[in-house]
C-alpha cells in the first residue's frame, strides 16, 4: 500500500512496553489459516500451556460454530502469556507467526474516501503516556500491518453524514473535522475550554442545512461560527448550571458501560455474571448507596463521593485528554464506518462524553484509595478502561446507547457534564 494512501496522527508516540495488558482484556479472533498453523507449532504442557485450558475456543461459545478465539487462563490471560507477561509464540516464532489481530492492536484503521486513517487505542498504557518512537517513525511497520489488514483496492466510501438527511463531499466534510482538530489544537486553553467552544459551534452544524453552503461559502460559515465560539464560552465557568437530574441517570449509565471490564473470564461467568452486571445498572441508574464493584481497580465508595472536588486537573493530564481527543478526531474514529456509520454531530458528542465519563472513573480510582486528590495516573487508567470500549463495544452503537447521547444533547447537559466534573470550579 502506498504511503501517501495512508494518513497519520503524527502527533502521537507509541512503541509497544510488553505489559500484557492487550493479552488480558481482549478476544482474539483467529482465522482457520492461523487456527491451522498455531496447531502445527504443537503446544504441550511441557511449553507452559495450562493443561486444563483449550487453545481455541469457539467465537459464538456453540459447538458447532466455524470461527474461533483464542483460549484464555482461568484469570483471562491468553493462553500463550507467560509468567514474565510475553507472547510465547512471539518468543519461540516470531512476531510475524502471532494472530493478526495481536499485531494490530493497538492501531485501527477506517476509511476515508480512497485513503486510510490511521488511529491508535488508548486502552493501551503507553499510547495514553505516549511513550515510544513517533508514528512517522512506525511508518513502514504500519504499512506491512496495513496489508495484511486491507484489500489491495480500497473502496471508495461516502463521506460520512453531517446529521441524518444531510451529506456532503468528502471536501466539504472535511472541512469540519479539520476546525474541530484546529480547536483543539489551540495553545493556552484548557481540554475543557476547547471542549466548550467546539460543542458551542458544532451545535450550530447541527442547526444549520448545507445543500446551498458548500465549498467557499461553507469555509466562510466556519469561520464566522467557529470565531464566535471564541467568544461565547464564558471566562467564569461557574455561569454553568449544573447537570439535570434527569440527565444524570443516562450519564451514570454510559459511565458504567465504560467502567465495566468484558473480558473472556467475565463473559465465561455465565447468567451469574449477567444478572450481576443487571444489578449494578439499576444501581447506578439510581446512582444512590454506594457504587458497585465493576473491575479489580474500584472498591464500593458512595456515589456522593463523585460530586465532590478533587482539586484543579493535572497540567499534564490536559495534555493527555487534548492528544486523546484530537488523535481521534484527525483518524475520524468518532462518526462514519468508524464508529457505527454515526453522523458527524451526533459523533462528535458521543466522543465528548468520554470525557466527564473519564473524569468520574478517575475519581471514582481516587476515592477507592481513599485520596481526596485526584493524579495524572487516576486520569491515564481512567482514560485506558474507557476507550477499551468506546468505537469497538457493540453496546456503544446500539439503539439505546445513541438514545442516551441524544438525550442528554437535548437536554443541554453535555457541558454541563463537562464542566461539573472538569475540576475547574470549585462548587
Amino acid at each position: 500500500m502506498a504511503q501517501s494512501q495512508i494518513q497519520l496522527p503524527t502527533i502521537q508516540n507509541w512503541s509497544c512496553h510488553s505489559c500484557s495488558g492487550c493479552c488480558r482484556q481482549h478476544e482474539i479472533e483467529v482465522t482457520p489459516e492461523e487456527k491451522a498453523r498455531i496447531e502445527q507449532q504443537n503446544w504441550t504442557a511441557a511449553d507452559g500451556i495450562p493443561a486444563d485450558r483449550p487453545l481455541f475456543v469457539p467465537l459464538n461459545s456453540v459447538p458447532w460454530s466455524k470461527q474461533f478465539r483464542l483460549g484464555h487462563q482461568s484469570d483471562g490471560a491468553c493462553i500463550f502469556l507467560d509468567e514474565q507477561g510475553l507472547c510465547r509464540i512471539h518468543a519461540k516464532f516470531g512476531e510475524p507467526a502471532k494472530p493478526l489481530a495481536c499485531r494490530v492492536y493497538p492501531y485501527a484503521f477506517h476509511p476515508r474516501d480512497k485513503k486510510v486513517t490511521v488511529s491508535l487505542r488508548f486502552s493501551c498504557p503507553s499510547v495514553v503516556a505516549n511513550k515510544g518512537k513517533s508514528m512517522v517513525s512506525n511508518a513502514a511497520e504500519i504499512r506491512t500491518i496495513a496489508k495484511a489488514v486491507l484489500p489491495e483496492k480500497l473502496q471508495a466510501y461516502s463521506a460520512p453524514a453531517i446529521k441524518p438527511g444531510e451529506q456532503l463531499g468528502w471536501p466539504d466534510f472535511l472541512k469540519f473535522v479539520d476546525r474541530l482538530d484546529e480547536t483543539f489544537a489551540q495553545p493556552g486553553l484548557s481540554t475543557l475550554r476547547k471542549i466548550l467552544q467546539a460543542l458551542f459551534w458544532m451545535h450550530l452544524v447541527g442547526e444549520a442545512t448545507f445543500v446551498k453552503v458548500q465549498g467557499d461559502r461553507l469555509r466562510e460559515l466556519l469561520d464566522i461560527i467557529t470565531t464566535t465560539a471564541v467568544q461565547e464560552v464564558p471566562t467564569d465557568l461557574g455561569e454553568f448550571d449544573p447537570p439535570s437530574r434527569t440527565g444524570m441517570m443516562p450519564f451514570r449509565l454510559l459511565v458504567a458501560q465504560y467502567a465495566r471490564k468484558d473480558t473472556t473470564a467475565s463473559s465465561e461467568s455465565g447468567w451469574r455474571g449477567r444478572w450481576r452486571m443487571l444489578r449494578a445498572a439499576t444501581r447506578f441508574a439510581k446512582g444512590r448507596g454506594t457504587t458497585p464493584v465493576l473491575q479489580g481497580e474500584f472498591r464500593e465508595v458512595p456515589f456522593e463521593a463523585m460530586d465532590r472536588s478533587f482539586g484543579p486537573l493535572p497540567e499534564e493530564a490536559d495534555e493527555i485528554l487534548t492528544r486523546y481527543f484530537r488523535v481521534k478526531i484527525q483518524s475520524l474514529h468518532f462518526c462514519g464506518p468508524a464508529y457505527y456509520d454515526v453522523p458527524l454531530v451526533e459523533g462528535f458528542h458521543s466522543l465528548i462524553l468520554v470525557y466527564p465519563a473519564v473524569l468520574w472513573i478517575a475519581r471514582w480510582l481516587a476515592a477507592s484509595d481513599d485520596r481526596e486528590n485526584w493524579t495524572v495516573n487516576d486520569i491515564s487508567r481512567a482514560l485506558a478502561i474507557a476507550d477499551h470500549h468506546h468505537g469497538f463495544s457493540p453496546l456503544f452503537g446500539s439503539g439505546p446507547f445513541r438514545r442516551r447521547i441524544r438525550i442528554l444533547n437535548r437536554l443541554g447537559d453535555i457541558p454541563k457534564l463537562c464542566v461539573a466534573y472538569s475540576g475547574e470550579i470549585t462548587s
